[in-house]
């Protein structure tokens, strides 16, 4: 296996990350390459306190969206950790956890062309030794809304699983995207509620020419599928483009354009307040963001854009 290198005060790797499946691992490869990053830079007569370590936690079957996680996760820090773990916590019945794309090696590949040092992938067993965890995070009243209300328990596995990755990796900072909106707001409050000492840093959605967010579940798309499935940015573009009218106008906007696809069917449309995340009314002024899931064949998708309704 490739040996980590520093290079300018970061780690990174001369072909390949290293692929770690163990904690005890992880945490002496950290505590090593913090310690090679900290000798390197008294050698050069440099300060910048303690190695700052930075997190991106993923399912795997990567995409573009995921290594735009990555490239600000190395502007943000000296250690680069991406873990890759599907969580059979936030799957509820009968949903995807078997068929969901497992591509490690592929994604070991991707990452090293982004000069990730290091790949954390455990097995459920070393997650959950005992089956399933029976302490868990629960997200409260948010967490059974919007998605929440569509999978039930999907947040408070999340947060579970994200907590768990907090404490075995110990990030200074861990990089999430926007597209995930509503477990961006949850993991946050978390993190305030709980005293956790890791900063959360967010990135704007990256998308497929023609909007299409993207998702590792897209891959499920047929043409036409995708084609249809491009009305839910269309109709988010649609509402920020009238967002200066209300509440009611960017609903009807973003519905007219998702309505007039068959193949999408619409699961919900909703704004909320950003800071509690929680239906506004059609007197709200201000930020807002609208979410919107649908159904396209069997694929769900999620999108969400940032309104300004003042």
């Amino acid at each position: 296996m490739t040996q980590p290198q520093h290079t300018g005060g970061r780690v990174n790797v001369l072909t390949k990350p290293a692929v770690i499946g163990s904690i005890e691992e992880l945490r002496s490869r950290l505590t090593d390459a913090q310690s090679r990053i900290e000798n390197a830079r008294a050698e050069r007569g440099e300060a910048g306190g303690t190695p700052r370590v930075v997190l991106v936690p993923t399912m795997g079957a990567l995409h573009a969206g995921h290594l735009a996680l990555v490239r600000r996760a190395r502007s943000l820090g000296d250690i680069v950790v991406v873990s890759i773990f599907v969580n059979p916590l936030q799957f509820g019945v009968g949903e995807d956890l078997g068929s969901y794309p497992r591509m490690l090696e592929a994604d070991v590949a991707a990452l090293a062309a982004e000069g990730v040092p290091f790949v954390f992938a455990p097995t459920s067993q070393l997650m959950y030794p005992d089956g399933a965890a029976s302490t868990r995070v629960v997200a409260g009243a948010v967490g059974s809304l919007f998605e929440g209300a569509a999978r039930p328990g999907h947040f408070d596995g999340m947060l579970t699983v994200v907590a768990k990755l907090f404490n075995i990796v110990g990030p200074d900072v861990a990089v999430f995207g926007q597209k995930d909106a509503q477990q961006v707001f949850l993991v946050e409050r978390m993190l305030a509620d709980l005293n956790f000492r890791t900063r959360i840093e967010v990135v704007p959605i990256v998308r497929e020419d023609g909007g299409l967010a993207l998702s590792s579940r897209n891959r499920a798309l047929e043409p036409a599928q995708r084609a249809a499935a491009r009305a839910l940015s269309a109709g988010l573009e649609a509402a920020a483009s009238v967002a200066a009218q209300g509440v009611g106008a960017a609903l009807q906007a973003a519905q007219a354009r998702i309505d007039v696809q068959p193949l999408v069917k619409l699961d919900y449309l909703v704004v909320v307040d950003p800071r509690t995340f929680l239906p506004v009314g059609g007197e709200h002024h201000g930020p807002a963001r609208m979410l919107v899931a649908a159904l396209v064949g069997h694929t769900r998708l999620i999108d969400n854009v940032a309104l300004d309704l003042s």
